[in-house]
């Protein structure tokens, strides 16, 4: 992708009403593509997945098929039907609603973000699993964080975890080098990101110093591997140990956190300072894809804080191919906020497989999931996709952790990870933190203001359902 010209600093919002309504119509339009539901077949196992928009990123689809060769050939009479969905995650999410509520529509198996799946098991939608469970003896192997991640409020699991992911520094080693910063460059704080940052702005003036994901455009990625990196290394959430974002005893969410604007603060310096991209491009809903595809490839970004999952767009076939990747980028871990205990914070998330309520073939769907979720094929597609492994015995295998750079230092952040509390009113909570966020990024709001606004959006998101934090 070649560079794109700053747009004006205004930037335009569209009413939301219209969007949901035009949201809807396309999923209506997948609907009707879909078939006749998945009870036509008994003998046909339909699965539902999000297929990436860039045409170039296959690793699921050729995963997938791999899976559906074994699973036939271990069950004669049986077939498979992949229902790929490729759409945005935010089409993503309303197709899979849509498809769900109906048993002609409904397929027998779906992929389910963990940042949704709650609202899908409030509305209904999921089967729960726990007695495909008891008799399953893989399940022993699956860490415990990773199980409370499809985790209901009623104490069910209503999904089976294909891996996870971490989030950290990466860098690039030259520019930090030019910059006069260590090879092994490691933060012990938030300051001592910001310091090098104002280093690389001063010493190597053509590069970005410093990307951190913001605003409604980058959706979820603001939230998560922005803003959540942040709070949850404050020094109120570390001093606590309890959840920044919500009070588990009350079963309320949290505001007016000084911890909150302390991350809104670390926001506004980096725009404020002109330490990150410019405004236009980092509310350019594609920001994510130029990251990976073109600022750091290319020697244009210094330091960037994101995923575990970077480098499956950099292995051959992707599209993006860049074999040097390993070389070029050294890896931190994200510090708390002043090098208080533990020293380093992550967030995880990551993708589950669920068994819709309306799915006509649970049993054959749970039977794919074990064909799936063999150490063998889940160790294969944790490598292909660059996921975290979330098998015990996968992460303890010499051959996963030599598979690709980068897997041991990603795994070895999960004892410090937290998850989101992936309630069914946290897409509408992750909705006004990135507002928040984008209001302090382009300068028209303060941050006080800003953790106001926040106090407010998140009492109707949650029909006031909120304690003081």
């Amino acid at each position: 992708m070649r560079p794109t010209a700053p747009l004006p600093r205004r930037i335009t919002r569209l009413p939301r009403i219209p969007l949901l309504l035009a949201l809807a119509a396309t999923a209506a339009t997948t609907l009707t593509a879909c078939g006749s539901g998945s009870g036509s077949d008994p003998d046909t196992v339909k699965v539902s997945y999000k297929q990436s928009t860039d045409n170039s990123i296959r690793v699921l689809d050729t995963f997938l098929a791999d899976i559906k060769k074994q699973f036939e050939k271990a069950n004669p009479g049986k077939k498979v039907e992949l229902v790929p969905i490729k759409a945005p995650d935010s089409e993503y999410y309303t197709k899979v609603q849509q498809m769900l509520r109906s048993p002609k529509t409904a397929p027998d198996l779906v992929y389910e973000d963990t940042f949704l799946i709650n609202s899908d098991i409030t509305s209904g939608y999921l089967r729960p699993l726990d007695d495909y469970l008891a008799d399953w003896k893989d399940w022993d192997q699956f860490i415990d964080t990773a199980k409370t991640a499809a985790k209901a409020e009623d104490g069910k699991t209503y999904g089976i975890p294909d891996g996870t992911d971490t989030r950290g520094l990466w860098f690039d080693k030259a520019i930090l080098e030019k910059a006069g910063l260590p090879a092994d460059w490691q933060p012990k704080t938030w300051d001592d990101i910001l310091t090098a940052a104002r280093t690389v702005k001063e010493k190597v003036p053509d590069v970005i110093p410093l990307n951190v994901y913001t605003g409604k455009p980058a959706g979820e990625a603001a939230t998560m591997q922005g803003f959540e990196m942040l709070l949850y290394g404050t020094e109120a959430a570390t001093a606590s140990g309890a959840d920044p974002l919500y009070d588990e005893k009350s079963k309320k969410w949290k505001t007016g956190t000084q911890g909150f604007k302390d991350a809104l603060t670390f926001v506004e310096t980096v725009f404020k300072e002109k330490l990150g991209p410019e405004v236009s491009d980092a509310l350019d809903p594609n920001i994510a894809t130029r990251v990976r595809g073109e600022l750091l490839p290319q020697g244009k970004l210094a330091i960037n804080l994101d995923g575990s999952w970077l480098p499956q767009d950099w292995l051959e076939g992707s599209g993006h191919e860049w074999p040097e990747w390993s070389e070029k980028l050294g890896l931190a871990s994200m510090p708390t906020q002043h090098g208080q205990s533990p020293g380093k914070v992550s967030m995880s998330g990551g993708w589950t497989w669920a068994i819709p309520s309306k799915s006509a073939n649970p049993d054959l769907a749970f039977d794919f999931i074990k064909t799936m979720q063999t150490k063998e094929n889940a160790q294969k597609w944790y490598i292909s996709n660059s996921g975290i492994a979330v098998r015990k015995d996968v992460a303890a295998d010499p051959a996963y952790i030599k598979a690709q750079p980068g897997i041991k230092f990603f795994t070895d952040l999960v004892p410090s990870t937290h998850y989101r509390p992936a309630y069914p009113a946290y897409p509408k909570v992750s909705t006004a933190i990135q507002e928040a966020m984008e209001g302090v990024t382009t300068g028209d709001v303060s941050v006080e203001d800003a953790a106001k606004r926040y106090d407010e959006d998140l009492k109707a998101a949650t029909d006031d359902q909120v304690t003081e934090g």
